[in-house]
């Protein structure tokens, strides 16, 4: 089994899971402007963390609580020319991305953007380092930064997460197994229905 195994048991049957978190926000004008428009949490050191998945019809909504500030994003396959690909909506703006598996490091690389539904060249787009692993705890361990030229940092949020015992979420997106290549970067399906796209990696290698 190529995907670390909690990456993999947090994409399954998890509801809700808890850890910590640190947030570090940039300090452009636009950087706030941005932060703001995402609704990302102010800069914490360390602070609890909670994330919550919710069925929104072929969608999951992911509700995060980082200490006192919450804020959530929409994810959902994506079609036509964003098939193979993760949406993650966060209100107006919406990213597409490759899931892209390297050793035990899974990463979103993104491959498309919109506004209120307009098509940007992607020069225009913020730039990601985004991936999740195993922590050194042996928790879930996710890592987000988002720059951009013009301003730099946006923010950069990083911890830990444990599935916290609840009834599980039910499965609700199965990715076909022809939108996964061996050699292929664009992996379909970030975070959503992990124990197929393990079940594909086990049959393709």
């Amino acid at each position: 089994e190529k995907l670390p195994a909690p990456v993999r048991g947090m994409h399954s049957n998890v509801s809700a899971a808890v850890g910590v978190a640190r947030v570090e926000r940039g300090r452009h004008p636009l950087a706030w402007i941005a932060a703001k428009m995402m609704s990302f949490p102010p800069s914490r050191a360390e602070t609890p963390a909670e994330v919550r998945f919710s069925k929104r019809g072929n969608a999951e909504l992911w509700s995060r609580q980082f200490g006192k500030h919450p804020f959530s994003s929409l994810q959902y396959q994506g079609t036509g020319k964003s098939a193979r690909l993760l949406i993650e909506r966060f209100g107006a703006l919406e990213f597409a991305m490759a899931l892209v598996l390297e050793d035990d490091v899974v990463r979103l690389v993104l491959r498309r953007w919109r506004l209120f539904g307009v098509a940007l060249p992607l020069w225009l787009a913020p730039r990601s380092n985004a991936y999740e692993t195993t922590a050194e705890n042996g928790a879930f361990r996710f890592f987000v930064e988002i720059t951009h030229p013009l301003c730099g940092l946006i923010v950069r949020y990083d911890g830990w997460l444990r599935p916290k015992r609840e009834r599980s979420r039910q499965q609700f997106l199965h990715p076909p197994d022809e939108l996964l290549h061996r050699h292929s970067l664009a992996h379909v399906v970030h975070r959503i229905g992990f124990q197929h796209v393990a079940e594909a990696f086990r049959r393709i290698t």
